[in-house]
């Protein structure tokens, strides 16, 4: 007999602009996926901020329970470029490391 294994999805990371669409749908849709992380119990790791989609998608998953993790370059929090950021926020010297 074959042994299955199911491998739970847990985190999941998502890169999308820090602006918000004009296109009103898009924003929609991102906060349905936010919505539908944390109904699912995955934790969201992003590029930190609150601006445009990526603030959706993070602001909709912790609102529906869910860990944020916000990675952002240390040059981007000494100017406030990406506003603040949902849940926890590592810094890291670029996005490359």
């Amino acid at each position: 007999m074959e042994s299955s294994s199911v491998r739970t999805l847990e985190k999941i990371y998502v890169l999308y602009g820090a602006n918000y669409s004009k296109d009103e749908s898009y924003v929609k849709e991102v906060y349905r996926m936010g919505e539908a992380l944390g109904k699912r119990g995955i934790n969201l790791i992003y590029r930190g901020g609150s601006l445009g989609l990526m603030g959706c998608v993070s602001t909709a998953t912790a609102m529906h329970g869910r860990r944020v993790l916000g990675i952002v370059p240390s040059a981007f929090t000494k100017i406030n470029l990406i506003g603040k950021t949902c849940g926890k926020e590592l810094k890291v010297a670029t996005m490359y490391e």
